[in-house]
């Protein structure tokens, strides 16, 4: 079937093959380097473990030394984990949690069990201590994230049927979280997927979003009053954000359509009755080859991260798919390669956007969880992995190049779609 191109993506072009006629053309590729080719861990993340300036990697029982990531150090007995199975680790954040000035690492295990802060022994090379957050952290996609505007993370998840946010307590930080629930008891299960966080309204304050909507923060927490919920059909699938994607001022939401399937999204937030706020749905990548004007299509999108890949002061898509999430049987195209994309948000005009996918690898994919940021220290984010391939990083490399390499490079509109 033909399909036709929208003027305002030939006009999008256009646009973007002027800049780089006017500009340094810059590609953004990256390296690849495999910390590992075991299995630990669905997630992995980023910090500085040694305090010497340069960041290190963490996944499941090991943290790897920067910048060559060469040297490994334990930070609890390794157990290695069937590929066909899961882990005990699904995802790590860090943060300094007794103010000591040492990077300590917080781990979440598998959905609806406990999850660990471990920590950091200042340089000793021996097991991290282990201290408990709580003892049941639910949702496939928990989150990491200042919710209450004090400038300290909590961690947000459902447990007990309930939706909330758990933080430590500064003046005893070894000791169990508090658990503040913003919902009155609900469906939510240990394998709930899909949840977020971000300023949806634009009032200040930090809401939640979940599969089937979000939860808006009241004026005040005093008392942990319950918080309001507005629906919007978004699907169970991974992280949810709010991002003003196409320019107009008011933050849309993106996230995966099905964790376990098809989709990815963004939802475009449009005035709705009685100053409120509604939804509509933008399918990025579904099934379909048609399903996306540049023919790409992978399953699984488990997790996904939001940033700046090329330095244009506008936040692109990072995802990819999962690998064997159910074991080499399970799920559509269980066997398809492991693939990890970032898609570039291109605004068009007229609260248009468009989304170029660029693909960083194909035997690698994303975990529960992929995490984006600085690691090499050149100002570009840099992608961290751990899955059932094993552990990854990517370090973005911007190379300036010829005008006909880089045109060579940009993705091609499909204008003949395969079924």
């Amino acid at each position: 079937m033909r399909q036709f191109i929208p003027c305002y993506l030939i006009a999008a072009f256009l646009t973007l093959h002027a800049a780089a006629l006017a500009e340094d053309r810059i590609l953004h590729t990256f390296k690849k380097l495999q910390l590992s080719d075991e299995f630990y861990s669905e997630g992995a993340t980023f910090g500085d473990f040694n305090n010497n300036g340069t960041m290190d990697i963490v996944s499941g029982p090991y943290w790897y030394e920067g910048p060559d990531f060469k040297d490994r150090h334990e930070i609890y007995p390794p157990r290695p984990f069937d590929p066909e199975d899961y882990s005990d680790s699904f995802f790590a954040f860090t943060y300094d949690f007794n103010g000591n000035g040492w990077t300590d690492i917080l781990m979440v295990g598998f959905p609806g069990r406990a999850a660990y802060w471990f920590e950091n022994p200042r340089g000793e090379e021996r097991h991290w201590e282990r201290h408990l957050v709580h003892d049941s952290v639910g949702n496939e996609s928990p989150g990491w994230g200042d919710v209450t505007g004090d400038g300290r993370m909590e961690l947000i998840f459902n447990t007990r049927r309930h939706l909330g946010y758990a933080r430590p307590n500064p003046d005893e930080p070894t000791e169990p979280w508090e658990f503040i629930p913003v919902s009155p008891a609900g469906d939510w299960s240990p394998f709930t997927h899909g949840l977020g966080y971000g300023d949806v309204n634009g009032n200040g304050r930090v809401d939640l979003i979940t599969a089937d909507g979000w939860w808006e923060q009241p004026q005040s927490l005093e008392g942990n009053p319950e918080w309001t919920f507005h629906p919007v059909e978004i699907g169970p699938g991974a992280q949810i954000f709010a991002y003003d994607l196409n320019g107009s001022g008011k933050n849309d939401l993106i996230s995966s359509l099905d964790a376990h399937g098809w989709g990815l999204a963004w939802f475009r937030q449009i005035a709705g009755e009685n100053g409120g706020i509604e939804f509509s749905r933008n399918l990025i990548m579904g099934e379909r080859y048609r399903d996306n004007r540049y023919g790409v299509r992978f399953s699984q999108i488990h997790a996904i991260a939001l940033a700046d890949v090329d330095g244009d002061g506008i936040r692109d898509i990072i995802t990819g798919k999962r690998f064997w999430a159910h074991g080499p049987h399970g799920d559509p195209e269980p066997n398809a390669p492991a693939v990890l994309y970032w898609f570039k948000t291109v605004r068009t005009g007229d609260g248009e956007v468009d989304f170029l996918p660029f693909r960083i690898d194909a035997n690698s994919g994303v975990g529960t969880q992929v995490v984006a940021g600085d690691v090499s220290g050149n100002g570009y984010p840099d992608i961290v992995v751990g899955n059932k391939n094993g552990t990854f990083v990517f370090l973005n490399e911007p190379t300036e190049v010829s005008l006909e390499d880089w045109k060579d490079a940009q993705p091609e509109i499909i204008r003949i779609h395969r079924q």
